[in-house]
């Protein structure tokens, strides 16, 4: 099969040996994939993975190694945590905190980006047919974009900022705004700005900003995964405010934490959410994913898609199998 693969260089190869799924796992006829920006940092030495990228899919179910084959034939996407089931974690539904995780195409576990891929039956979900695969495959983002809503009880009359206008901050910014939040999207690129203004979110330019805004929001997503974007999050949060880190931000730079002190923030984390609640949200149609789309290529154009990636107004690029 093809997958495409890294190991100190990134390589698309035509005779990869196709995986065979293991008891309650499943065999999956990958469809479409999309390349997110963790899988370039991993190209970049990010988790020192080696082995088959990719972790957001969109495929149909071929074979089921288990008693239980409700999904045989079914278009699915998976969860990208696999926890060990044996601790407490698990035992509480948090696999992405597993201990002993291993983590699709990112850690210990090959990916996505292949003619097939195995997972546990219980990482599946099926895909309702009212979801074309160009919006499923964004439900990794989205489930991280509401895992907000499942960490954090926002209050009606709550200001919330998202400070970062790439992906994750678009898609945070239209996922909370979906969910009858006041949000405000702060970024840079106008172009990126303008697809979150057509589907009625508030928006901002940094280059706008003033000392007004200062301590204006009670809840700030920092999504920029930048030291100056971390420093501007601190800026706009209110006293007693939540300021909720969304991106990995590393710096050999000093970090100035005094006003989370002085001011009383609150300093929240947060990653992976869960695909149930993302993919309710897509079966009403309130987000248009179309806009977020910069290209669809052929799989066999996989490492011009990783270059395109690069490229500045790029939001998603997609591969079609």
């Amino acid at each position: 099969m093809r997958a495409l693969v890294f190991n100190d260089k990134l390589e698309l190869k035509q005779d990869f040996k196709k995986p065979t799924p293991k008891q309650n796992e499943a065999l999956i006829k990958v469809k479409l994939v999309g390349i997110c920006n963790t899988d370039y940092e991993i190209t970049k030495g990010y988790m020192g993975y080696n082995g088959i990228l990719g972790h957001e899919f969109v495929g149909i179910v071929e074979e089921i190694n288990g008693d239980n084959k409700s999904l045989l034939g079914k278009r699915v996407v998976g969860e990208i945590n696999l926890g060990c089931k044996n601790c407490e974690y698990c035992a509480k539904g948090l696999e992405r905190h597993c201990p002993n995780r291993q983590t699709l195409g990112i850690y210990n576990k090959d990916g996505c980006f292949a003619d097939y891929v195995t997972l546990p039956l219980s990482n599946l979900l099926e895909v309702n047919e009212k979801i074309n695969n160009e919006t499923a495959i964004f439900v990794e983002p989205l489930a991280a974009a509401l895992e907000i809503l499942e960490q954090l009880h926002i209050k009606p009359y709550e200001k919330v900022c998202v400070l970062g206008d790439g992906k994750l901050g678009l898609i945070t910014a239209l996922a909370l705004n979906a969910s009858n939040i006041d949000v405000t999207l702060i970024g840079k690129h106008q172009n990126k700005l303008d697809i979150a203004k057509e589907q009625n979110v508030k928006t901002m330019l940094l280059d706008n900003l003033s000392k007004e805004n200062n301590k204006s929001f009670d809840i700030v997503v920092e999504a920029t995964g930048r030291l100056s974007g971390f420093e501007t999050s601190i800026n706009l949060v209110k006293p007693r405010g939540v300021l909720v880190l969304k991106s990995t931000i590393a710096t050999g730079k000093e970090l100035n934490l005094a006003p989370i002190v002085i001011d009383e923030i609150t300093v929240l984390g947060s990653r992976c959410g869960q695909f149930a609640s993302a993919l309710r949200l897509m079966e009403k149609d309130i987000i248009d994913f179309s806009k977020l789309v910069s290209s669809k290529l052929s799989f066999n154009d996989a490492i011009i898609g990783f270059e395109k990636n690069k490229e500045q107004d790029t939001i998603k690029i997609l591969l079609e199998m």
